[in-house]
């Protein structure tokens, strides 16, 4: 192994290489930019920028049911469509595939309350086409706190609001307590469970300033020790960022620092420069 395959990156390149995976992450052909529609489905419908007609299934089975003709060229799991067509939901072991064109696809996710909706993709949407790239502070090893994690009892929830449900909260498991305390303030963190890690909904003094407005997320896993890593330099944007078509969960009000976190992604950033959604 040469010296340099041997010699650990810095943590200055390995933010670089983090960014830039980032920015990579959100222009692929389901990636956050290529977002155009997130649609329920509760009665057969049309589903706008893509054909067919769309229905739901009955009570307990995952995903939606398509009717259309072969001109449509709709293909789930690889087969044309001409007739009707069961779409398995994301929340089924095997979720189905649709394919609606050359650059447009989808699939199906569940919605609290049980309900599905279609989420459309184009490899080619106008985000993607006018994508700058993603502004980011420059690397801070100042904002890399060390935690304590303590667990919860099983089954602890915290009510979490979602942009677009009009003030009502989704419970969310929180598996335990982050705290720590910076220049003499205590802070007690409710992260919630996103498949192996967990995710911190957080927001700063930086809001609506110099990063996007909402606010912004962490993954973070805990350590063998009892500790948890707070690397806000990986602090990254929501996906509502990217797309109107997502539905992200806002901040609850312990995890909103009156301190200005100056590390991490601060906005999405169009070709000319300016912000990419106003």
């Amino acid at each position: 192994m040469s010296e340099t395959a041997a010699t650990p990156k810095t943590p200055v390149e390995q933010y670089a290489y983090f960014h830039a995976r980032r920015e990579l992450a959100v222009v692929q052909p389901q990636g956050s930019l290529a977002l155009t529609n997130t649609q329920a489905i509760d009665s057969e419908q049309t589903i706008w920028g893509v054909p067919g007609r769309w229905a739901p299934l009955p009570a307990g089975e995952s995903g939606l049911k398509v009717i259309a003709a072969s001109v449509d060229g709709i293909h789930v799991d690889g087969v044309l469509v001409d007739g009707e067509a069961v779409v398995r939901g994301k929340d089924d072991p095997a979720p189905s595939a649709i394919v609606f064109s050359d650059t447009v696809t989808g699939f199906v996710i569940r919605l609290d309350g049980g309900s599905y909706a279609l989420r459309v993709f184009d490899a080619k949407s106008a985000a993607i086409e006018n994508f700058g790239g993603i502004d980011g502070f420059d690397y801070d090893p100042d904002w890399v706190v060390t935690a304590t994690w303590e667990e919860n009892p099983e089954g602890t929830t915290l009510g979490f609001e979602h942009l677009k449900d009009e003030g009502q909260a989704r419970e969310e498991v929180v598996p335990g307590k982050i705290t720590f305390t910076r220049d003499g303030v205590d802070y007690d963190l409710a992260a919630f469970k996103s498949g192996r890690a967990l995710q911190l909904v957080f927001a700063d003094a930086t809001n609506g300033d110099s990063t996007y407005s909402v606010g912004r997320f962490l993954f973070v896993a805990p350590n063998a020790d009892g500790t948890i890593t707070l690397d806000f330099n990986r602090a990254i944007l929501p996906p509502c960022a990217f797309s109107y078509a997502f539905n992200c969960p806002m901040p609850p009000k312990q995890n909103r620092f009156a301190v200005a976190i100056e590390a991490g992604e601060k906005n999405v950033l169009a070709k000319d420069g300016t912000l990419l959604h106003g």
